[in-house]
């Protein structure tokens, strides 16, 4: 699936890692061949290179909208290989990120314009990224008809809560949603969609919605030991 804007300016291009069930996005500012990578994976490295250089795009910058205990970021590598920008959320302990994204900060590159919507809950940095006014990429706090978990990493279930209800779920019905995950084949929804539909959040009281994640019962992450430390040094694996 690619989003090309009404105004064909920019270009969206979600890239996925099928080992941690990672959506990468990928925003293409068309007049300036500049380019963004969210939530970069490190194994993908090669690939989202080639398929920048092919398409003849430079990386100005790479954004984490949390501290990932699935996967190691690409930041760094990226970094150094491209000389791009590494931004990462503030409370995120990344003390290598480029720069540190708080709520309400705007980040401009040509066309793309994202507003950063601070959204805790799974991790007390997390953030939520908004394209245009149009698109919002939730990393693991909303995803399609599910949420991110909220059992470790500081995660809290009320913060969560209030972070889907209080401000995801305030963005026009219209706004596309591309979630941070999926293990079940979708790539993206809306926010009206999930406001009716999603069978954790959807018209529940926040006592009913810490009742369902308080009994999910998840294995823990099989590269959380490894991953958390590596992407707090910009996926430099230590």
């Amino acid at each position: 699936m690619v989003t090309t804007d009404v105004n064909n300016e920019i270009e969206i291009k979600p890239l996925y890692d099928i080992e941690s069930g990672t959506w990468t996005y990928l925003l293409l500012e068309k007049s300036t061949k500049q380019a963004v990578l969210i939530d970069p994976v490190l194994e993908k490295l090669e690939r989202d290179l080639d398929y920048l250089v092919s398409m003849g795009f430079q990386l100005v910058a790479t954004i984490e909208t949390h501290m990932h205990a699935d996967h190691i970021t690409a930041a760094g590598e990226l970094r150094d290989q491209t000389g791009c920008e590494a931004y990462a959320p503030h409370l995120s302990g990344a003390e290598c990120a480029t720069h540190f994204l708080k709520d309400k900060d705007v980040l401009q590159i040509g066309k793309l314009y994202l507003e950063v919507i601070h959204t805790p809950g799974h991790t007390p940095c997390s953030i939520s990224l908004l394209l245009n006014g149009k698109y919002v990429f939730t990393g693991d706090a909303l995803f399609v008809r599910g949420c991110g978990r909220t059992d470790f990493q500081g995660g809290s279930a009320e913060e969560l809560y209030n972070s889907i209800t209080n401000k995801l779920f305030q963005l026009p019905n219209d706004t596309v949603v591309f979630p941070g995950h999926d293990y079940k084949g979708f790539v993206s929804t809306t926010i009206g969609e999930e406001k009716n539909w999603n069978p954790r959040i959807a018209k529940k009281s926040l006592e009913e919605f810490k009742s369902i994640m308080d009994n999910l019962n998840l294995p823990e992450p099989k590269k959380i030991h490894e991953a958390v430390p590596a992407n707090r040094a910009c996926g430099k694996v230590v």
